[in-house]
């Protein structure tokens, strides 16, 4: 499906006639029916907004709008691929006076919260592995933190001189969570795995990338939420306060990378 079009009943259609309903919270689920893929739940996102809130992750999100600033088109339109509860898509949309906001995600409850946390913004349920329900040239900036990537697909939904900003985390990312068994393993060199998918699509130029590392002095109940506010929330021990780290160590890669 390469392009949707509201129509005057609150119905999204495409010109292969399909039709699908937007809900009464104002979003649309594009995934097949009855799919058994699941994205993150409330309880994790209720988490994860609890801790983003309070500031902790700041500087990747000034990180990434300082990226966009530099590399995206003035006001642009942003599509959030995986937007979580929306904490980074609401920071880059307003640092950089986006002209229009789409927050998707393969989770329904995320997509809820994000447009909860961005009033203006539209929402879509749908598998980022899949062919993105977007015309081409539809945006002029995709966001991508922490979440599957489908670059063949970003290059595609991108306008020409429009930019892809990522964030993966370093070997660093948390090791003191994974050292003690509470966070999953991160693959070495996410950064280079990523700049070699998007530029062997052949519509990327190099990315260029700004490296993010600080410590976190952190209580135990905000090193819990840390730990369930993602995937690794469903792995490893109950831990006593006593057996958690008192500091984490924070490391990530924001890329940027143009389209030509």
């Amino acid at each position: 499906m390469s392009s949707l079009a509201p129509t005057d009943r609150l119905v999204l259609g495409c010109a292969g006639g399909h039709r699908f309903d937007v809900n009464k919270r104002g979003f649309v689920s594009l995934l097949p029916p009855r799919t058994r893929v699941r994205g993150d739940d409330a309880p994790m996102l209720r988490e994860r907004a609890a801790f983003l809130d309070a500031g902790h992750y700041a500087p990747i999100a000034d990180a990434v709008a300082d990226l966009a600033h530099r590399a995206a088109p003035a006001t642009p339109r942003i599509v959030d691929i995986g937007c979580g509860t929306g904490y980074y898509l609401r920071e880059l949309s307003t640092a950089v006076a986006a002209s229009a906001v789409l927050a998707t995600d393969l989770s329904p409850d995320a997509v809820r919260m994000a447009m909860r946390t961005i009033p203006s913004s539209s929402g879509v349920v749908m598998d980022v592995w899949q062919p993105l329900p977007l015309r081409d040239g539809a945006a002029d900036l995709i966001l991508n933190v922490f979440a599957p990537r489908n670059p063949t697909e970003f290059a595609r939904v991108l306008t020409a001189g429009g930019c892809y900003i990522g964030v993966v985390p370093t070997a660093r990312h948390l090791i003191e969570l994974r050292d003690a068994g509470l966070a999953l393993d991160v693959p070495a060199d996410k950064r280079g795995t990523v700049a070699t998918a998007l530029e062997s699509t052949g519509q990327f130029e190099p990315p260029v990338s700004k490296r993010v590392e600080l410590p976190l002095a952190l209580s135990p109940s905000e090193i819990r939420q840390l730990i369930g506010m993602g995937p690794s929330s469903h792995h490893g021990a109950a831990r006593t306060d006593d057996e958690l780290p008192e500091r984490v160590t924070v490391s990530v890669d924001v890329m940027a990378a143009q389209r030509v």
